[in-house]
């Protein structure tokens, strides 16, 4: 037997069009694996897109590639993740399952006020396929307080589970601040733990339990990933080895500059210099800038030069984040808090006591206006009708 684990592949993701392409891209690629593999199986542990509604033409890339996989006579089996669902709960992976495209194995039935989940039993192999969807913030860990465990621990045979969260014992230092949720809310005595959720590359055979794995995305999700991953994968898992199979499409150069105690001067020498000294051709560029500028201005940096000398060296997509670069001019603000509403209740209350709103209940009027700011589109509604919701709104609490 022989399947294939994805996570997190997040189609859809970037706004930059390139990127965007990659991304699907990887996706293909594994897909294309599997199917030179001649795998058993494919299982996807959550969000497949980035979105309960994605755009039509990622939609179709990606079911065009879940058909090829359904004519092979590889069967895909996932689970939904915490992006998959619209705030109303529906998922396109619905619509997938009805056109018979994948099976989603998170299904059961309440028996006396607790959860009963089925297994799905893949047809060739028998292996036996269940799991749990993820949701924002965590929340599936109340489908896991209520899951009857005995019947799924009893169960005999090779048994697979999904699952879309972030397991506290096997947290990386990076993600120790993230939400997370105790091994001990997964069901013992499986075979193969499919994990998603978080993004990095985890695979161990743990007491009482199997093989917990974690393949992290397809492809890089952030600009942060780009500069730590560089590139994403899978894992193909035979026996008891699960081999993680990387999806390298094309090479990422990071360049990182501290400007601190540097003019902008200095910083465009330096910058010219790692672009003259360095192979930029059909590469992801990431350039990061951090630290306080000894003179000048942020907006004094001429980036758009660099950008155009890059491009002339033949890269294929340049990134640059600069929300760690600032100036002498900005001055610090040291709160302490505990919680993000404290935060931003203090920093209104900083920005009030320096400004101009002094007739005007200038708090509510800013507190409400971050909450019409911070309002989603609703399901199925248009880009202009959201627009203009939202513009109306704004107007009715200025006047």
């Amino acid at each position: 037997m022989k399947f294939a684990h994805l996570a997190d592949c997040h189609i859809g993701s970037w706004r930059d069009p390139l990127l965007a392409d990659l991304n699907i891209k990887a996706f293909e690629r594994a897909i294309d694996i599997s199917i030179q593999e001649n795998l058993d199986f494919v299982i996807i542990a959550g969000d497949l897109f980035n979105t309960s509604l994605p755009s039509l033409d990622y939609l179709k890339k990606a079911t065009k590639k879940l058909k090829q996989l359904k004519d092979s006579s590889i069967p895909c089996y996932l689970i939904p993740g915490s992006h998959d669902f619209s705030p109303s709960g529906k998922t396109m992976l619905d619509v997938l399952e009805h056109a018979g495209l994948c099976i989603n194995v998170a299904k059961g039935e309440e028996v006396e006020g607790k959860l009963k989940l089925n297994f799905t039993i893949d047809k060739k192999t028998g292996v036996k396929i269940t799991g749990l969807l993820g949701k924002k913030g965590g929340l599936e860990k109340n489908y896991y307080a209520a899951l009857l465990r005995e019947p799924l621990e009893q169960e005999p045979g090779y048994k697979i589970f999904l699952f879309h969260s972030l397991l506290t014992e096997l947290k990386p230092k990076e993600l120790e601040k993230s939400d997370s949720q105790p091994m001990s809310l997964l069901p013992k005595n499986f075979d193969y733990y499919a994990g998603g959720h978080p993004h990095f590359i985890f695979s161990e055979k743990i007491e009482n339990y199997g093989i917990i794995s974690y393949p992290g995305p397809i492809f890089p999700n952030s600009f942060k990933e780009l500069e730590d991953l560089q590139h994403g994968g899978f894992y193909i898992i035979e026996g008891n080895n699960a081999e993680w199979v990387p999806i390298k499409l094309y090479d990422v150069v990071n360049i990182r500059i501290d400007v601190g105690h540097k003019t902008v001067e200095q910083v465009e020498s330096l910058l010219k210099k790692k672009i003259e000294e360095n192979d930029f051709n059909n590469k992801v560029v990431a350039i990061r800038m951090k630290g306080i500028l000894e003179s000048g201005k942020p907006s004094d940096i001429n980036f758009r030069e660099f950008y155009n000398k890059l491009k002339e060296k033949g890269a294929y997509v340049i990134l640059k984040n600069s929300s760690a670069l600032t100036s002498r001019e900005f001055e610090d603000i040291k709160i302490e808090v505990s919680n993000t509403n404290k935060l931003e209740n203090s920093l209104i209350e900083e920005q009030i006591s320096k400004g101009d709103l002094q007739d005007i209940d200038a708090f509510e009027f800013t507190k409400y206006l971050i909450k019409v700011l911070d309002t989603s589109k609703q399901e199925g509604e248009r880009a202009y009708d959201f627009e203009k919701r939202i513009k109306e709104e704004i107007d009715r609490m200025v006047n």
